[in-house]
């Protein structure tokens, strides 16, 4: 299996992931403690030896996301989601403009780096962390470009603990896609090399 094209599938699988426990969450505000830990902490890993690491080191992690890249690279059409699919597009959209304005990027890693201090005396997925990474989100990427519209159900949306955790996973889907670009992902790559992607998400499912 080709390492470039392994970490392209494992950083486009955590963005899928994101954009799958953000619709879940607008539609039925629920997300497994464990699930959103493992995202969120993709946030605090910012010197790992491996891109797998930035997700507990387990392909497991990343089961749900690598199901729904298949899903929608795939041939089947008839698992494509829209609404899914507009998430993972808005997301690269905003990284890239993120990445032209370094002063952004140091803010994001100013801002990273202050919330980390806050593990020593909350666990990730409590609401301190969750908020202060949510207004991460809502302070330095929705002012990048067009805010990415959750569509979901009223009631949950208007709930500020939907609101932080939605912000929150999407700061955890910029971390993915910043990834992504720094192993090699291009947009193009999406379009052309969609099935060299699909065939080494398969095989990274078949390994769990």
């Amino acid at each position: 299996m080709n390492e470039q094209i392994k970490d392209q599938t494992i950083t486009l699988a955590a963005i899928c992931q994101v954009a799958h426990w953000v619709q879940k969450i607008s539609r039925s505000g629920q997300i497994p403690e464990q699930e959103l830990s493992i995202l969120l902490s993709s946030l605090t890993v910012t010197s790992p030896e491996n891109t797998m690491a930035v997700y507990g080191g387990e392909l497991s992690n990343l089961a749900i996301g690598l199901d729904t890249l298949i899903n929608h690279l795939g041939s089947n059409s008839n698992k494509k989601d829209p609404e899914l699919t507009r998430y993972v597009v808005s997301l690269l959209g905003l990284e890239r403009r993120l990445v032209k304005q370094t002063r952004k990027m140091n803010l994001l890693g100013e801002r990273i780096e202050q919330t980390k201090r806050q593990l020593d005396h909350y666990d990730i997925t409590s609401e301190t962390l969750i908020a202060s990474f949510a207004s991460i989100y809502s302070d330095v990427i929705s002012p990048l470009g067009t805010p990415i519209q959750v569509a979901g159900t009223p009631e949950i949306l208007k709930q500020a603990s939907n609101q932080h955790k939605i912000r929150s996973l999407l700061l955890a889907g910029i971390r993915a896609t910043v990834l992504w670009r720094q192993v090699g992902g291009k947009r193009r790559n999406i379009l052309f090399a969609r099935t060299k992607t699909v065939t080494c998400a398969q095989q990274l499912l078949k390994r769990i």
